[in-house]
């Protein structure tokens, strides 16, 4: 059978590896960035609940008989099959019944939604039994795509430790971790600078989990960067992604030396209330030693906040804005508090009355004059201040300013619509 991978923008690693899957198994796959399609069956990556609202998108599936759906949207299938009319939406791992599904449709599988006589009927996920697979389906333009400065991300392991209530990670892919050997690791590698792949980011929500049994599975760790790095060269090779409570000596060192060095925190505020509304698991006196500990052994770190969460005060945002500027990071990524399905802060959300919440009040301060929401307004001024703290101060040009502030009014007009989904798949969600 002909099968046409659509992955709109952005080739996702996910979708490699089922078109991987599939050509295994006999069937003709082609795997496009663009939405078209003229295979016997579809399937459609999808990463965000924004693709949902996409126009082309959606005249792309309405299109079309054989779309297939899978990917994070998944966790919400009732959403999916309400805005977009695909035949079916995989819920969780699609590995296993990949191929059965676009050669004999969803019925009777499990792990899929699909609707009958107007109804959604969904069938229990079924795990995959093992994460080593086949070598993925490599496009031949992978090695001009640039996600975050990587060519690709690739998965190591599958789950997270932690219960954030903003992460989809733990509900999608469960609390246990699994992971691959490093022998097919190696060989996808291996596989991947052949077809012309240079930069490579090691992912799976936090790197040094990978391995893990009942605690960091150092070796492992350390030998699977080892690895990597010796096909790539350390200048090729990230694992940017780590809780500050899963990082240590041996951890941080591993990534100084087989890696380009750098390590991204998810540090989200500088509240000790919002961290525990958030259940990060962590205090900032841990982020605050994990960042110290990073930057003593040469590694430079980047960190992520999260803004108007419910219930930030601007208090606890004035304890972010100090803890930016003690920790000096090297880079800041800045994000308006966004309710993912399926995650508790999507219902949290749903439950807290609008005027309530940062992204619908107005913005009363310095900046009124930009005519900003709060939380919008928090984001800009959170940008620019962590540029101003940066170990090389950054100078705020009238293009950066612009761009900072194009950003911060971006994430709120799409957070607001997301949030409009929301409210439309109540139940759901």
């Amino acid at each position: 059978m002909k099968v046409d991978i659509v992955s709109p923008g952005i080739y996702t690693y996910g979708s490699l590896v089922l078109g991987g899957i599939l050509k295994e198994k006999g069937h003709a796959v082609s795997i496009t960035r663009k939405l078209e399609s003229h295979g016997n069956a579809t399937l459609l990556s999808l990463f965000s609940t924004l693709q949902l609202l996409d126009p082309k998108i959606i005249k792309f599936v309405a299109s079309r008989e054989d779309v297939y759906v899978g990917g994070p949207v998944g966790m919400c299938p009732e959403m999916v099959l309400g805005e977009l009319d695909a035949k079916a939406v995989v819920i969780g791992e699609g590995e296993e019944i990949v191929s059965d599904l676009v050669m004999r449709g969803p019925e009777d599988l499990p792990g899929v939604a699909y609707k009958q006589d107007g109804k959604v009927i969904k069938t229990p996920p079924q795990p995959v039994v093992s994460l080593d697979h086949t070598v993925p389906l490599i496009p031949e333009d992978l090695s001009q795509q640039s996600v975050r400065g990587a060519n690709i991300y690739i998965e190591t392991h599958r789950g997270c430790l932690g219960n954030c209530t903003f992460c989809q990670v733990p509900r999608f892919f469960g609390r246990s971790i699994r992971s691959r050997s490093i022998e097919n690791i190696v060989a996808e590698v291996q596989e991947m600078k052949r077809r012309g792949v240079r930069r490579v980011a090691v992912s799976g929500g936090t790197g040094s989990l990978f391995g893990y049994r009942s605690s960091i599975n150092r070796d492992a760790f350390v030998e699977m960067l080892r690895s990597l790095s010796s096909i790539l060269g350390k200048r090729n090779l990230s694992v940017p992604d780590m809780r500050v409570d899963l990082v240590d000596e041996e951890v941080l060192s591993a990534i100084r030396d087989y890696t380009i060095g750098w390590v991204f925190f998810g540090l989200e505020t500088g509240s000790e209330r919002i961290l525990r509304a958030m259940r990060k698991g962590v205090s900032v006196k841990d982020n605050r030693e994990a960042i110290q500990l990073a930057k003593s052994l040469g590694v430079r770190v980047g960190g992520s906040f999260i803004v108007g969460y419910p219930g930030e005060s601007r208090q606890d945002f004035e304890e972010t804005m100090d803890f930016a500027e003690e920790a000096m990071l090297d880079d800041v990524f800045v994000s308006i508090a966004e309710p993912i399905p399926g995650t508790p802060l999507a219902s949290q959300t749903l439950a807290v009355p609008e005027d309530e919440l940062c992204l619908y009040q107005e913005h009363c301060g310095d900046a009124k004059a930009l005519r900003l929401s709060e939380a919008e307004a928090r984001c800009f001024e959170l940008m620019l201040h962590a540029e101003s703290c940066k170990p090389v101060p950054r100078a705020i040009t009238n293009d950066l300013y612009n761009t900072f502030l194009a950003e911060a009014k971006g994430q709120g007009r799409d957070i607001r619509r997301v949030i409009e989904l929301l409210k439309k798949y109540r139940e759901h969600v």
